[in-house]
């Protein structure tokens, strides 16, 4: 915090005021003992583990009901945690938490200080090692940096006012949170309308058209392809920095062809790989892998382009079908389960082409095709404006969270109480206590 402070309210450093001494506990040495862990990984359920000694692979630290923790490692510097309330396994935390303890200051009040961002941000500028997860905060250089202290009572006013409004704001993120997979179930439902006619009815009725059952002509996918085949094997021989886009399964892993991480391939003119060369309008399915039945229709006109022996193509007779094709083909309770189900059931490994060309369905003329894609696309498209309002909430929220913080430790939370002790009768109190702790016990390491 820079900048005058509130009346009563005085600097400080984490060093002169932290009352923590090492402790480490060996867990293996106590097999049958459970402990109550913090571990760092934990730490987003919001809870500790119970784990037996025998089960815990390091050292540890013991800790105690009020301890604050600052996680020192990247990518996870920004965790911050409290030890609970006292239970009847001994507490313990990882080493890769900075330990801060201080009976005589709030302990949620410091939690939510070194959870702002500008201290967060100064740890991050300061950490030292190779490089991504191996770099950490320093202890020695944490002991070092800024705090801002009220008076007592000051504090545990902050601190709860903080709880009050973040549990607001915490509600309102799973809000948030759960709009992805609702979205998700939206697009699931609006293609199993597309395909079973369901989302044509009244287009139907105002056409004079009999309902699928009549109008929709029942085929197998083979008798409107003009191809269906798959990549050629060997293609490693061919691969090079630059030439022929080499579509893989991982490029359609999302049900849309993604080119932006592509490998390249060079063909001789004599290559047998030439006959999968991509054209517009192609469906491509991936037929072996974890992926297996993932589809995406080219789109857009690619340069040269081919597809791997992962991937099925499939051209049909009359390119403006693809797009109808394409739903069925996605649509979870009609040809995707039946891909899936095919590829997974008997033993198989993955897809043949022969269960791609026996896929059965119902077909619309070609005018509903045109008016079930045209809503399917305005209904996708609403989803997609949603998801990027969704992404700009969550920045929005974060922000919240953050110019909360940031207003609580510029004092402008709560009110001041001319009433309260300063904080600096606080710091000379603790400053007092630490003088005359035992000089034995500070800097102590023992074993369980």
């Amino acid at each position: 915090m820079s900048g005058e402070l509130p009346r009563g309210w005085v600097n400080t450093t984490i060093g002169e005021i932290n009352d923590y001494s090492s402790c480490n506990i060996d867990p293996l040495k106590e097999p049958e003992q459970v402990f109550e862990l913090y571990s760092v990984p934990i730490y987003p359920t919001g809870r500790p583990e119970y784990v037996r000694g025998q089960d815990i692979g390091s050292t540890k630290q013991s800790v105690e009901p009020g301890d604050v923790l600052l996680c020192k490692i990247n990518p996870r510097i920004n965790r911050v945690w409290m030890v609970g309330p006292k239970s009847e396994w001994p507490q313990i935390g990882s080493s890769e938490w900075v330990v801060i303890r201080q009976p005589l200051i709030h302990a949620g009040f410091l939690r939510y200080q070194l959870s702002e961002s500008s201290f967060r941000e100064k740890l991050c500028s300061e950490v030292s090692g190779v490089g991504g997860s191996l770099t950490r905060a320093q202890p020695k250089k944490v002991a070092t940096y800024s705090l801002v202290l009220p008076p007592a009572a000051e504090q545990t006013r902050i601190a709860a006012k903080l709880d009050e409004l973040l549990a607001q704001v915490d509600t309102l993120k799973a809000r948030i949170d759960d709009i992805p997979a609702l979205l998700k179930r939206f697009r699931q439902s609006v293609l199993a309308a597309a395909v079973s006619g369901r989302l044509t009815e009244e287009w139907r009725r105002t056409h004079d058209i009999d309902e699928p059952e009549v109008s929709w002509k029942a085929i197998e996918l083979v008798e409107i392809s003009a191809l269906v085949t798959s990549g050629s094997r060997g293609w490693a021989n061919y691969y090079a920095s630059n030439g022929a886009i080499f579509i893989r399964s991982q490029d359609i892993n999302t049900d849309e062809l993604d080119t932006s991480e592509t490998a390249f391939v060079r063909l001789p003119e004599s290559s047998e790989g030439k006959r999968t060369r991509v054209q517009v309008q192609d469906i491509l399915i991936t037929i072996t892998g974890a992926n297996v039945g993932k589809v995406a229709r080219v789109k857009q006109a690619l340069p040269e382009a081919y597809v791997s022996q992962h991937v099925a193509l499939v051209r049909l007779q009359r390119p403006e079908l693809a797009p109808f094709v394409e739903l069925y083909l996605k649509d979870v309770g009609s040809g995707r389960k039946k891909l899936t189900e095919l590829a997974y059931g008997g033993g198989k490994p993955g897809l043949n082409l022969s269960n791609i060309r026996d896929l059965a369905f119902a077909l619309p003329s070609l005018e509903e095709q045109t008016e079930i894609v045209r809503r399917v696309e305005q209904l996708f498209a609403f989803a997609e404006q949603l998801e990027a309002k969704v992404a700009s909430a969550k920045i929005r929220i974060e922000h919240l969270t953050q110019s909360i913080l940031a207003k609580a430790f510029r004092g402008e939370l709560v009110p001041q109480d001319p009433n309260d002790e300063p904080a600096s009768v606080l710091l000379e109190c603790i400053k007092t206590q630490r003088a005359a702790a035992p000089k034995a016990k500070r800097g102590r390491k023992a074993s369980a």
